[in-house]
């Protein structure tokens, strides 16, 4: 044993070489670099990849072939890491080194180096490749060709194996070979979801549906269905399925049509008012086509060489209000009513009315918030709203839905007389004295709104009236509350606004006022609000400032023309007084 050891440090001392040197039989990418420093190796190396970089390297992915050079995909090998690598294959101490050059000089050494390359090139590279190789699969499939049902063929496709190409084709492009020909790339077949085979069951089924008519038997009357229908009808497999059923556009519009022959609406409970009191009106169940279990008879019956009847099935449809809820609400007098008049223009009176209607029958749960936008809604003219006056800041302006805002105050004031919490107010900017003063609302979509808050124990009915000379909202509920309010009086806060405005047709030195305009002013209300049982509820102080409406004057700035004066030479005549005789002038 000792004196094999030494006879092998004999032999490593004998081959150790020089460790600034690369051990014989040592190749950097197929490059013979034994007996070179590393600096000289990666030199060679460089250089003979600067002479291959730009030669292309053919791929093959499937039928078509495509070319491309390391330097179109910035393909960059990391030389100085593998001369490193392989100096440290051949490297160590002494003896040991020398063993591990004798082992490499009959042997031999391969070193592969690190290979990097332009993400987005190789992403372009592969797109293009995949472009021209990807071929989806098409699965079997059912048509309907009129009244008949064909099957068409499943195809296979292909696809390129795209993370597994791109490390084909960067090591073949850092390869400083370029004599081992064409690269073939790995495409894999994509097999089809569904075949012939598997819809064979369905296509049967499909050509027994349509091979004879249905007929569909109500409770009164009986429909009957022809082949080209229920082929109309039918759903054919598709995305991978393999069954068929009645569905579709064309199916949803034919049970939706006989949903309505067949069936009758549901009543929901509702609330009938006459002044102060307030009735619930019962609700009743309606009778609706049960369009799943319709189908699925119907299938069933079309699926049968004989006795092609289905029953039409229809279930009980519930009210989305039942008396019992209705009355469990608790409402049953009327807690306010206000009432605003008609003024402006017919459009205007127009959207009172609409927007009235809209809002008739909202209810509020208890700590809910009726919102006037919301009730209402966006005013269009597709709706029925009209262009007509509003007050935008201190101007008048005309938009779809004006005259809303007499709708908010109107609200505005019958939640204030029933005391219920008042969430969100905004007064007109203008004083307008056909309303209360101080009581004011106004609307603006989606901006502005009025909002107030059911803070008693029962459900609240809003409701809202057009009436011959105006617009009326009560609110009814389950409770008695005593409001008193003051009325406030109108301080002026400051000076009319005044707007001049130059006129060339009224003489210099003269102005007309054309509108008096207003001067700002503020007013506040008061509101204390009691419950039955006397317990102060609620006691508020309500500020208003209005804006000055600006006066606009007219001031002239047209200049008189002069009199025309006597000829030049001649004195001008002093007038004569009536009676007197005038010289008659000497020859």
């Amino acid at each position: 044993m000792a004196a094999l050891a030494a006879l092998a440090v004999l032999i490593g001392l004998a081959f150790a070489g020089s460790s600034r040197e690369l051990a014989e039989g040592t190749h950097v990418a197929g490059v013979d670099v034994g007996g070179l420093s590393r600096a000289a190796a990666v030199a060679r190396l460089e250089a003979q990849f600067e002479k291959v970089s730009a030669e292309p390297v053919t791929f093959t992915a499937g039928d078509a072939t495509f070319s491309f050079g390391a330097n179109q995909l910035a393909v960059e090998p990391d030389w100085s890491a593998a001369v490193a690598a392989a100096g440290r294959a051949g490297g160590g101490f002494g003896p040991l080194r020398g063993l591990r050059r004798l082992h490499t000089r009959f042997f031999g050494a391969e070193v592969l180096p690190r290979l990097a390359a332009s993400d987005a090139a190789l992403e372009f590279a592969l797109d293009k490749i995949a472009a021209q190789v990807d071929d989806e699969a098409r699965s079997a499939a059912l048509v309907r060709r009129g009244q008949r049902i064909e099957v068409i063929s499943e195809r296979a496709g292909a696809r390129l194996q795209r993370d597994a190409a791109a490390e084909v084709i960067v090591r073949a492009l850092g390869d400083l070979d370029r004599t081992s020909g064409t690269v073939a790339l790995p495409v894999v077949i994509a097999r089809p979801d569904v075949t012939v085979d598997m819809l064979a069951p369905a296509a049967r089924r499909a050509r027994a549906v349509v091979a004879a008519p249905v007929v569909l038997r109500g409770a009164r009357r009986s429909w009957r269905i022809p082949r080209q229908r229920l082929a109309a009808l039918l759903e054919l497999p598709s995305d991978g399925a393999t069954r068929i059923e009645f569905a579709g556009a064309d199916a949803d519009a034919y049970f939706a049509e006989l949903s309505r022959r067949v069936g009758r609406p549901a009543h929901d409970a509702g609330f009938a008012v006459w002044g102060e009191r307030v009735r619930v009106t019962p609700a009743y169940d309606g009778l609706e086509l049960d369009v799943t279990a319709t189908a699925q008879a119907l299938l069933r019956a079309a699926l049968r060489p004989a006795n092609r009847v289905a029953q039409l099935q229809v279930v009980r449809a519930k009210p989305a209000l039942t008396t019992r809820e209705a009355l469990a609400m608790g409402i049953d007098r009327r807690m306010s009513s206000y009432k605003t008049y008609y003024s402006g223009t017919a459009d205007r009176i127009t959207n009172l009315q609409l927007g009235v209607k809209e809002l008739d029958g909202t209810l509020v749960r208890p700590g809910g918030t009726f919102s006037l936008n919301t009730a209402i809604g966006e005013r269009t003219v597709e709706r029925g709203f009209r262009p007509a006056p509003v007050i935008i800041g201190t101007e008048f302006a005309e938009e779809v839905g004006g005259g809303t805002s007499q709708v908010a105050t109107t609200a505005f004031n019958a939640a204030w007389e029933a005391g219920l919490r008042i969430s969100e107010r905004n007064p007109h900017s203008l004083y307008i004295s056909r309303y209360q003063l101080g009581r004011d609302a106004t609307v603006y979509w989606p901006s502005l709104d009025l909002r107030f808050v059911n803070d008693t124990k029962s459900w609240i009915l809003v409701k809202g009236f057009a009436e011959g000379d105006g617009i009326s909202i009560a609110i009814y509920g389950g409770e008695d509350r005593r409001v008193e309010s003051s009325p406030g009086t109108l301080e002026v806060t400051g000076r009319v606004p005044i707007e001049r405005v130059k006129d060339r047709t009224l003489p210099k030195g003269k102005s007309v006022v054309e509108e008096e305009g207003s001067p700002p002013s503020r007013t506040s209300v008061t509101r204390k609000v009691y419950g039955a049982d006397g317990t102060l509820i609620h006691d508020e102080i309500w500020t208003t400032s209005y804006k000055g409406e600006t006066r606009i004057v007219r001031v002239g700035t047209k200049v008189p023309k002069p009199k025309p004066g006597p000829p030049i030479g001649e004195t001008a005549k002093p007038p004569v007084k009536a009676g007197a005789t005038q010289p008659v002038p000497q020859p």
